[in-house]
């Protein structure tokens, strides 16, 4: 039976804009940008669960939500059965080590003042993972561990390449021997070459190390390379979460067929359509009603403008919040 790890029910968060002179003027309330719109999913122990979606749907909001960088207004975070944000584990530091993420940018999620072996020490004193005599060792392992040569430990990070650099900040997480690892875009701003090697370095660590992972990007084949399962996130809200292989080759939700339409095929002969989406993104400041993706759906109907569907499991295809999903189904 699979172990869920992390629950994540109906959270929402929302970060209120400073009111502007109009506003003032006219006595209106200030504007909120509606991040995270009743997200709800479960991680499970030792799978990768990629999250993907456009530019600003809330998959980097959700991840810091996750590390506790964000408190929600909304909903709860449950990990091993207790609310992450209650008063009991916000005192409890065990879960920053146990629950650690990995950040997009290699150029300054590291103290360009520090060298390596400091970086690495700093987290292993913070959580008292060994007694100060045997951290130099350690240092030692965790450099090994990420494939970087001893005498990286002398080197501040400028004398690194961006790969390096974001093989280090894996070494940094693996330091406090976390149970679940977030990584945010963790390869989007390397080179296509170098991405692969970080990626297959990941995959290799997570079967050593029996790590469970929540994987954020954009990068729809890299997803796919690395996750057991995805989730499609659109404007703040999962329209769609199954098996990797099942949604990748039979999207069911219309955002996901269209989103994967989109992106480039690895077979040269695959001269497949795109599906073009009406309109754009809308904003984050005023979410639709309804199902948010109604707006530009080619299945959109009064129902869809005026009831949010709920996230429901459809037999051999996962789960999918579409108000019309059986209609798409029989004439795919």
């Amino acid at each position: 039976m699979t172990q869920t790890v992390m629950e994540i029910r109906d959270v929402g968060l929302e970060f209120p804009l400073p009111r502007t002179l109009l506003d003032l003027l006219n006595k209106r309330p200030g504007r909120v940008v509606n991040a995270l719109n009743g997200v709800s999913l479960q991680l499970h122990k030792g799978e990768t669960l990629g999250v993907v979606g456009e530019s600003g749907c809330g998959k980097s909001t959700l991840a810091r939500c996750i590390v506790r960088l964000y408190e929600p207004q909304h909903g709860s975070i449950h990990f091993d059965g207790q609310d992450i944000f209650g008063a009991g584990m916000k005192k409890d530091r065990s879960y920053n080590r146990r629950v650690q993420m990995m950040f997009q940018d290699p150029y300054s999620s590291l103290n360009p003042r520090m060298t390596t072996g400091q970086i690495l020490s700093e987290a292993l004193k913070v959580h008292k993972m060994r007694p100060e005599d045997e951290i130099p060792t350690r240092v030692a392992e965790l450099l090994e561990l990420v494939r970087l040569p001893q005498d990286a430990a002398q080197k501040l990070p400028h004398e690194f390449s961006g790969g390096q650099r974001q093989r280090i900040a894996i070494a940094r997480a693996l330091a406090v021997e976390p149970e679940v690892l977030i990584a945010d875009e963790l390869v989007s701003a390397l080179d296509v070459s170098v991405q692969a090697q970080v990626v297959n370095l990941l995959l290799e660590l997570q079967e050593r190390l029996n790590l469970t992972i929540l994987f954020v990007a954009h990068d729809l084949r890299l997803v796919r390379h690395v996750s057991n399962r995805v989730a499609v996130i659109y404007l703040g809200r999962i329209v769609e979460i199954g098996d990797s292989e099942t949604l990748f080759a039979n999207p069911s939700h219309p955002y996901s067929q269209a989103l994967l339409s989109a992106a480039p095929s690895i077979n040269p002969d695959d001269k497949g359509e795109a599906i073009r989406l009406e309109g754009e993104l809308p904003s984050p400041l005023n979410v639709p009603s309804g199902c948010p993706f109604h707006v530009r759906c080619r299945h959109a109907s009064d129902l869809c403008k005026s009831e949010v569907p709920p996230l429901l499991a459809q037999e051999g295809r996962g789960e999918v919040a579409c108000h019309h999903i059986e209609e798409i189904n029989q004439h795919a």
